[in-house]
């Protein structure tokens, strides 16, 4: 790992520790363990950025789950809810009549 300090959140991943992939395999639960305690942590291969570790808190700041819609959310972006009149009949359309099967 490069002897970089990190800040919690660096506004970018330039100021993020740097581990090669050797040693972040060789070395994972510290990995972890600095991802949990002192914010992301930059991985190479051969050189060139691959991935970024980073803590479950982390992660969740960055991505929040969506909430789960309500019942009521759902039917309310139904298009029948936008349906201001019931005053028109149904359109009834007659099925063509099929001679039934003989066996």
């Amino acid at each position: 790992m490069s002897a970089r300090s990190s800040n919690r959140h660096p506004a970018s991943g330039a100021g993020l520790p740097v581990w090669k992939l050797e040693d972040a395999k060789s070395r994972f639960s510290e990995l972890v363990r600095l991802a949990r305690e002192r914010g992301p942590q930059r991985v190479t291969v051969r050189g060139q950025d691959a991935v970024v570790v980073l803590s479950a808190a982390d992660y969740a700041h960055l991505a929040p789950v969506a909430a789960k819609p309500t019942l009521a959310a759902l039917f309310g972006d139904s298009p029948f809810a936008r349906m201001d009149s019931f005053d028109e009949k149904p359109v009834r359309e007659h099925a063509s009549f099929r001679e039934p099967l003989e066996f």
